[in-house]
């Protein structure tokens, strides 16, 4: 008995029905969509496997069957949030360098202040010592934030390939740290209008610096 229900046990595994596969689907979305409410209500600190668990309708042992842990269902809201980034970037008309860069970061600002929870959990959570993250979510990660290469290039065209991302990456790091140190009042109380005038700023200093004689 124990080796026939193996048996089927194997059977199930190397071969799942139709309707298991899209029993899985559906409550993948489900975790999904109810994780990202969670954290864009209460935090990155209220995604808790019961709480999920009750929200989505499931049993805590079900949301371990679609992901492995926690940190993949982080990891791929955290995807989703990054796709979001790239979108809203992507949608900036091409135009002069600086001009450019100014629109890319004032997108950028405008998503981190109506998505705030959602852009700290991006930020803040960490994968446990020696975990890398997967490529899949890498590749994710380099195309959200490539459209800076583009303005990038027209001004710093003598830049090697390997180069272009390096300096680009550099860039969003500038603009990133004024963005979290406003938001979050760290060096002091701005508004919005301020802290945008900054980002404007900032950007257009960094075009003008970069662009070649």
């Amino acid at each position: 008995m124990i080796q026939e229900k193996n048996e089927r046990g194997s059977k199930n595994i190397a071969a799942p029905r139709p309707a298991t596969a899209q029993r899985h689907a559906s409550l993948r979305h489900t975790l999904i969509e109810h994780a990202t409410r969670l954290i864009e209500t209460d935090g990155l600190q209220a995604l808790r496997a019961r709480t999920l668990a009750d929200a989505a309708g499931c049993s805590v042992g079900a949301i371990y069957n679609i992901f492995e842990d926690l940190d993949a269902l982080i990891i791929t809201i955290n995807a989703n949030t990054l796709n979001q980034i790239g979108a809203k970037m992507a949608a900036i008309p091409a135009s002069p360098p600086k001009q450019q860069f100014q629109d890319l970061a004032a997108a950028y600002l405008e998503f981190c202040q109506s998505n705030r929870r959602l852009w700290d959990a991006l930020f803040t959570f960490r994968l446990p010592a020696g975990i890398e993250s997967p490529d899949w979510f890498i590749k994710i990660r380099a195309a959200a934030f490539s459209h800076i290469e583009a303005p990038l290039q027209k001004l710093r065209p003598d830049l090697a390939p390997d180069e272009l991302p390096l300096l680009a990456r550099g860039l969003f790091a500038a603009v990133h740290g004024i963005v979290a140190l406003g938001l979050d009042q760290s060096t002091g109380p701005i508004d919005l209008p301020a802290l945008t005038r900054q980002v404007l700023t900032i950007a257009g200093a960094m075009a003008a610096g970069l662009e070649k004689p």
